[in-house]
């Protein structure tokens, strides 16, 4: 539930009062009985100290080794992939290098 602030337009006084939010606003002053205004509020505002919050911040122990375990899993995947990306490169040049080769033998 909200506080809103409200001005008496009589005496001026100011004052709080905590209320729901589909209450009616106040109409009369506690000090006076006068006519009130109610006050247009900063609201509370939300500070976040530290460096900052992330979902993974508050992950278990668990969790973070089966990430780690993935990706090292993942990284020795990729590294084998490149090493036979390069042989196959070195296949196809040996195979047209052989097939000029045996053209020209043929002329």
């Amino acid at each position: 539930m909200p506080t809103y602030d409200y001005k008496c337009l009589a005496c001026d006084v100011r004052f709080e009062k905590f209320q729901g939010i589909t209450a009616p606003p106040l109409e009369e002053c506690p000090e006076c009985g006068g006519k009130v205004k109610r006050l247009i509020g900063a609201g509370a505002g939300l500070i976040f100290k530290g460096s900052g919050f992330y979902a993974t911040d508050y992950r278990s122990a668990g969790y973070k080794e089966s990430a780690k375990k993935d990706k090292d899993e993942s990284s020795d995947k990729s590294s084998s992939d490149k090493g036979e990306k390069k042989e196959k490169k070195t296949d196809t040049t040996d195979t047209s290098t052989e097939s000029k080769n045996k053209s020209t033998d043929s002329d």
